[in-house]
């Protein structure tokens, strides 16, 4: 009571649930008549988006900042105390940079809606779900083109016994805490008093030429420290002057163009371009690199301008995409499609996925090197000329993070990432570790914001903030390699590491 409506949207929704209940509590029997309907339905509404672990939000907070995994779990809030039957939900990864704690009201509530006698499918990477789950299907084997199959369908135990599974051996059994944890480098990083948001003057040193994993529940203050002390490389901030760049990779899309690619983004059309201007039969017609680019004109179709579709407005509705009618989706003009190189033309090159054009170059070694790190790395069902707008994040981040390899400099590099395990099958984990190996071995430091328990497993040191969210939140209740935190009693993450 007695407080604005400027206070009052100021508040986060655990302080605003307790204001609410101070009001039922100084009002008279009569007073309560007239608004109990108003107050019961903050109250009904507030306890369901704090049973998903939503509380520390404010109620001012705008719905463009919340995450992925908010906005679901907002979304979700508004279904959990629903009486209808007989509906089918479904849900895209609803534990989407979810802590483990979370993750558990999560699967509770899944379970509720289940028998109020609705059906639940879920697409879903997360094993702690699978494990719950009463009925699984499994599509594969692999992705992209190497994908589209239908592995297994049935009970936890029935993909376990199934030799084409590629989830099973990750339901049977838990990964175990890194034993074997690198030595950091000579010069930490040091952080003091950071107060940003709400963090708690917190003060830490991080370890370099480390894996290091920033650990806590949603609104904790992960982000805070990374990206807006740290990233910013605010005055408080010291040992950064060890590296020659900072890179910060979100989950957000890495280019907006659809013109850029796979094969842009990476440089390697360039060098496929030039190994087609190089063949006799573009020397005898004069052509050069140019003419076999999508993005300008030569050897381009103009209708389409190397598009190979254009877009057709659909006035009330959105503008769709229509094959070219003039070069049939192939980009080019015909005289240009008409050169080969092994039995390939160019827009032969851009369909073909990663992994498919090993074998088209395989006599050309620095081609051949791109391809083989982007497979290297799990990325090898990409097609070469597949525009990056319609990239995952966790895809965009390793194509990004790939890009650093392909450098030949000594350049030292601290990555700052926003949980790259988003959206990955734990098949892919392994190629994204395999590739964050790669690039510590070479002197950079992965400092990386992450809820997935096989990425905070792998990692050599691990930075646990809490013990809650927002006000709650801010403080560093524990730190040290994954072993050390799964046996300290105050770590939230320790528990799930156990």
């Amino acid at each position: 009571m007695d407080r604005a409506i400027t206070d009052i949207s100021g508040l986060d929704l655990d302080q605003l649930l307790h204001w609410v209940d101070d009001c039922r509590a100084s009002l008279t029997d009569e007073e309560i008549t007239t608004v109990d309907v108003y107050i019961r339905d903050m109250e009904t509404k507030l306890l369901r988006i704090k049973r998903l672990g939503l509380g520390y939000l404010t109620l001012e907070r705008g719905t463009n900042t919340l995450s992925g995994g908010e906005s679901q779990r907002i979304r979700l809030s508004a279904i959990l105390d629903s009486d209808l039957t007989d509906v089918v939900y479904i849900i895209d990864e609803p534990t989407a940079s979810l802590h483990a704690k979370d993750t558990e009201g999560i699967i509770d509530i899944l379970k509720k809606l289940r028998d109020k006698g609705n059906t639940v499918i879920v697409i879903e990477h997360n094993t702690d779900v699978m494990r719950e789950a009463d009925y699984l299907i499994e599509i594969g084997p692999k992705a992209g083109r190497f994908g589209g199959e239908l592995i297994g369908t049935g009970t936890i135990n029935d993909l376990k016994t199934h030799e084409q599974s590629l989830i099973r051996e990750y339901l049977s059994s838990r990964s175990k805490p890194k034993q074997d944890v690198r030595k950091a480098g000579p010069t930490a990083i040091q952080i003091d008093n950071a107060t940003r948001h709400n963090l708690a003057s917190v003060h830490v040193q991080i370890p370099t030429e480390s894996l290091v994993s920033v650990t806590g529940v949603s609104g904790s203050g992960k982000s805070s420290l990374i990206f807006d002390v740290l990233g910013e490389q605010a005055d408080n901030v010291s040992g950064l002057e060890q590296f020659d760049e900072i890179i910060s990779i979100s989950q957000n899309t890495i280019s907006k163009m659809k013109r850029s690619n796979v094969a842009t983004y990476t440089n390697v059309f360039t060098d496929i371009r030039n190994v087609f201007a190089q063949l006799e039969a573009s020397k005898a017609q004069g052509l050069t690199s140019k003419h076999f680019s999508f993005n300008t004109n030569g050897g381009r179709c103009e209708m389409c301008e190397g598009l190979g579709y254009v877009m057709s407005n659909m006035l009330f509705f959105n503008d769709l995409e229509v094959i070219c009618s003039t070069c049939r989706g192939k980009r080019f003009k015909e005289d240009i499609l008409h050169i080969t190189y092994n039995d390939y033309n160019i827009n032969d090159c851009l369909e073909s996925s990663v992994e498919e054009a090993l074998s088209i170059f395989h006599d050309n070694a620095k081609i051949f090197k791109v391809l083989q790190l982007l497979t290297d790395i799990g990325l090898g069902y990409l097609k070469l000329g597949q525009s990056l707008t319609t990239l995952s994040g966790g895809e965009g981040q390793r194509l990004k993070l790939s890009t650093s390899l392909m450098k030949k400099t000594k350049q030292k590099t601290l990555f700052l990432l926003d949980e790259p395990s988003t959206g990955l099958h734990p098949y892919d984990i392994h190629y994204l570790l395999e590739l964050f190996n790669r690039l510590i071995d070479k002197g950079n430091s992965i400092i990386m914001v992450e809820h997935n328990i096989y990425m905070i497993h792998a990692s050599d040191w691990v930075i646990d903030l809490g013990p809650e969210g927002g006000v709650k939140g801010g403080h560093i209740i524990a730190e040290g390699t994954p072993s050390e935190l799964k046996d300290n009693p105050l770590s939230v993450t320790g528990k799930y590491l156990a």
